[in-house]
């Protein structure tokens, strides 16, 4: 039998302290804020999930997720409303709600917040190897997203921006569009 893993409260939100499975709101777990990169939330606590990293973001207008990179590992990304940019592969595609992204491995991207308001993405990717390299990209460079200097290294990549600190939700999710109560739903294709 798979325990419970118990949620430990702390200045940030709840954190799972343990293996085991739990359930947590989003808006309850811990957040980290980041000037340039966003807001989000990863659920995780110690140890790290060891097969999937699944977390939100949320992106301000012409905020980049992080930098342009690729990695030895597949991700996969959800629009779950609002506008962003995807910059892949050294081409810009604009994502709204509900679009969705796959990269598999060693694929170029980041994603930079768009339109009138925030954007939220989920992501999930694979754990299985842990490999990165953030190229220099002209595309990403436009967005503020690139590197000066190619790197493997995500402690050089980052080291001039510092670092993202822990922060209790402060109502990032609370900027999806709402719909409207007596509107007819949309017709499934």
């Amino acid at each position: 039998m798979v325990p419970e893993a118990p949620l430990e409260q702390t200045d940030a939100g709840l954190v799972p302290n343990g293996d085991g499975w739990f359930v947590v709101n989003a808006k309850e777990a811990r957040w980290f804020e980041h000037e340039k990169f966003g807001s989000g939330t990863a659920f995780e606590g110690e140890p790290e999930f060891k097969e999937l990293g699944i977390n939100i973001g949320v992106l301000e207008p012409g905020q980049p997720a992080c930098l342009y990179h690729r990695e030895s590992a597949q991700e996969n990304f959800l629009v779950l409303w609002g506008e962003c940019l995807l910059l892949v592969e050294g081409e810009e595609r604009p994502l709204k709600a509900w679009d969705f992204v796959h990269c598999p491995p060693w694929t170029d991207h980041v994603f930079v917040g768009a339109g009138d308001g925030p954007c939220a993405i989920l992501a999930v990717g694979s754990r299985a190897s842990q490999d990165i390299v953030y190229p220099v990209s002209e595309v990403a460079g436009r967005h503020g997203a690139s590197v000066e200097t190619e790197t493997p290294n995500a402690k050089e990549a980052y080291a001039p921006f510092g670092r993202s600190a822990e922060a209790p939700y402060r109502g990032q999710l609370d900027a999806a569009p709402r719909s409207r109560k007596n509107e007819p739903p949309q017709a499934v294709r």
